[in-house]
C-alpha cells in the first residue's frame, strides 16, 4: 500500500521554512514503523534565527497590556476548536494514543490555553511600607525574555499548551522543540498561530535530532527560561548546559510513583484506579502508577480484581476502539522487555503479559502487552527503574511504615497514590511523602489550576495553576522617592 508522506516544515519569524541544509528527519508511525510525515532536521543556523527572532519580537509583546495578550491566546484557541479531529488523528498517527485519549489531549490543550489567558488580570505585584516619608517600596513582576518549550513526547500538544499558555500571557515569546518523534501536530499547532494573526517572533517552531539541537537551544545566550518534559537524565544535562548563562528552569522530570493499598482500603476502588493509573497512554504518563505496594492481607484479593480488569484492556490499531496503543518508540519497548526479563530471572512471576505480542496486526510497531508481575521485590530492575511502559509490579509490604520507606527511597519524587480509609495516616503521608503530587483514594488525575511539580531529582519549579504562571515571571523591586 502507498503511505503518502506530508512534509511539516518550522516556523521561524512569521515564515514557514526548511533547514538551511534541506536536511529532513522522518517521522514514524508507532503502530506500524511506516514512514508517514518528515520535518526539518535543523541546524545551528535555523536555532539562532528562531531565537533571535523571538528576542527581536519579546519587548513590543511585553509592552501590551497582558489582557491584549490574553486576547492573542484566546484567538489560538478559536482557530483550534474547528480542527478538533483533524489533531486527533494526528496526534494517533504520531504518538499511538487511541482515538478518545487524543481526543482528550486536544481538550486538555484547550483548557491550558484558556485557563492563561483567564489569568492575564490576576498578574501581581506587591507593595510594602517604606523606611522612609515621600518613598514607596514595590514590588513588581516582567517577563524573563525568550523561553525554551522542550516538550515530551508522551503529550505532544497538550504540552504546548501548557507552556506556551503562561509564557505569553507573562510577557515572553517563545521557540517551541517538539520531540523528535512527535513534531507534526507541532508544526500544526503554528499554523494556527500564523492563521490567527500572532505577531512573527512571538512563537517560532524547530525541529531536529534531540541532542543536537536542544543543546543549541539550551545553552544560546538569548535562551532566559528553559521550560522542559522529559527525563531526569535530560533534566539534569539541561541544567547543567543552562548554568553558564544562570537562565531560569522549569523542569518537569521523571518519577516512580508508588501506588499504596492499605489493607482498610475498598480494594474495587483501588483495583480500578491502579489500572486506569498504569495503562492509561500506554503507561506513558510521568505520575503513572509505576509500582504498586498492597498490604499482604489483602494483596491476593486486590490482586484478583486487578487482573480481571487488566484482561478487559484491549489493544491494537489505536484507531479501532481499543483500550491502549502501541508505545511511542523502539527504544522504550526494548528497555522494558530488558527490565522484565531480568526481573523475571530475578524471582518475579509474569500473571498476565510480559512479552510483545504475535500475531496479525503486530507484525511490526511498538508493541507490548499489558502486564503486571507478580512477587516482585525492591532489588529488581520493575521496582527500581522508571519504566513508562504497560507493566505493573506489585510488590507486597507487611505495613504503612515499608510501604512509606520504599516510597521515600528514592532520588526522584515526583508523585504517589495512597488508599486507605485511616485519616491519621493519609495525613502522616501528606507530611511524610517526599513527592511533589499525592492521589489519596482516587486515580490518576490534573486539573489545570493544579500545581505539576517534582521534588528531588524529579524536577524544579512546576507548571499549572496560579504557580506555574508565576514560574514565567521574575520580581522586580522597586524603591521609588517622589518627594
Amino acid at each position: 500500500m502507498q503511505i503518502n508522506v506530508n512534509h511539516y516544515p518550522c516556523y521561524i519569524d512569521g515564515q514557514w521554512v526548511n533547514s538551511s541544509n534541506s536536511a529532513t528527519l522522518d517521522v514514524l508511525n508507532p503502530s506500524n514503523e511506516e514512514v508517514w510525515a518528515t520535518v526539518p532536521d535543523c541546524t545551528e543556523e535555523d536555532v539562532n534565527r528562531a531565537l533571535l527572532s523571538s528576542k527581536n519580537a519579546q519587548l513590543s509583546w511585553q509592552m501590551l497590556p497582558a489582557i491584549e495578550r490574553a486576547k492573542y491566546i484566546m484567538k489560538i484557541v478559536e482557530g483550534l476548536k474547528p480542527k478538533r479531529e483533524h489533531f486527533a488523528r494526528l496526534l494517533v498517527l504520531e504518538q499511538g494514543k487511541t482515538l478518545p485519549e487524543a481526543f482528550a489531549e486536544f481538550d486538555d490543550t484547550l483548557n491550558y490555553l484558556t485557563y492563561s489567558a483567564e489569568a492575564a488580570r490576576r498578574i501581581q505585584g506587591e507593595i510594602f511600607p517604606s523606611e522612609n516619608t515621600d518613598e514607596q517600596l514595590m514590588i513588581t513582576k516582567v517577563p524573563y525574555g525568550v523561553c525554551l518549550g522542550l516538550c515530551a513526547y508522551n503529550y505532544p500538544l497538550a504540552l504546548i499548551g501548557r507552556k506556551v499558555g503562561p509564557a505569553l500571557v507573562t510577557g515572553n515569546t517563545m521557540v517551541l522543540k517538539a520531540h523528535e518523534a512527535t513534531p507534526v501536530t507541532a508544526s500544526e499547532f503554528c499554523k494556527v498561530v500564523d492563521e490567527v494573526g500572532v505577531p512573527p517572533g512571538v512563537i517560532n517552531l524547530v525541529s531536529g535530532a534531540g541532542i543536537s539541537v536542544s543543546s543549541q537551544l539550551v545553552s544560546h545566550p538569548l535562551t532566559r527560561l528553559i521550560s522542559l518534559t522529559g527525563s531526569t537524565r535530560a533534566g539534569q544535562a539541561i541544567y547543567k548546559a543552562a548554568s553558564d548563562n544562570v537562565a531560569g528552569l522549569v523542569l518537569e522530570l521523571g518519577g516512580k510513583a508508588a501506588f499504596i493499598v492499605l489493607k482498610d482500603a475498598d480494594i474495587d476502588k483501588a483495583a480500578e484506579a491502579a489500572v486506569v493509573s498504569r495503562y492509561a497512554n500506554c503507561g506513558q504518563v510521568c505520575i503513572c502508577n509505576e509500582l504498586v505496594l498492597v498490604h499482604e492481607d489483602v494483596a491476593e484479593e486486590f490482586t484478583k480484581k486487578v487482573l480481571e480488569k487488566v484482561r478487559e484492556i484491549t489493544f491494537g490499531d489505536p484507531m479501532s476502539g481499543v483500550n491502549m496503543g502501541p508505545s511511542v518508540t523502539s527504544q522504550g519497548i526494548d528497555r522494558v522487555e530488558t527490565m522484565v526479563n531480568l526481573s523475571v530471572d530475578m524471582g518475579a512471576s509474569v500473571a498476565i503479559g510480559g512479552k510483545r505480542p504475535q500475531g496479525a496486526g503486530f507484525e511490526k510497531g511498538y508493541w507490548f502487552e499489558p502486564t503486571v508481575l507478580t512477587g516482585v521485590t525492591r532489588e529488581m530492575p520493575v521496582a527500581k527503574e522508571e519504566m513508562f511502559a504497560p507493566v505493573m509490579p506489585i510488590i507486597r509490604v507487611k505495613d504503612y511504615e515499608e510501604a512509606l520507606d520504599i516510597t521515600n527511597d528514592r532520588e526522584d519524587g515526583l508523585s504517589s497514590y495512597l488508599y486507605t480509609q485511616h485519616i491519621p495516616t493519609i495525613m502522616d503521608a501528606l507530611k511524610r511523602m517526599e513527592v511533589g503530587t499525592v492521589f489519596v483514594n482516587t486515580q490518576i488525575v490534573g486539573y489545570v489550576q493544579g500545581y505539576h511539580s517534582g521534588h528531588k531529582r524529579s524536577g524544579t519549579g512546576g507548571e499549572d495553576g496560579i504557580h506555574g504562571i508565576e514560574n514565567y515571571l521574575q520580581k522586580r523591586t522597586v524603591y521609588w522617592n517622589y518627594a
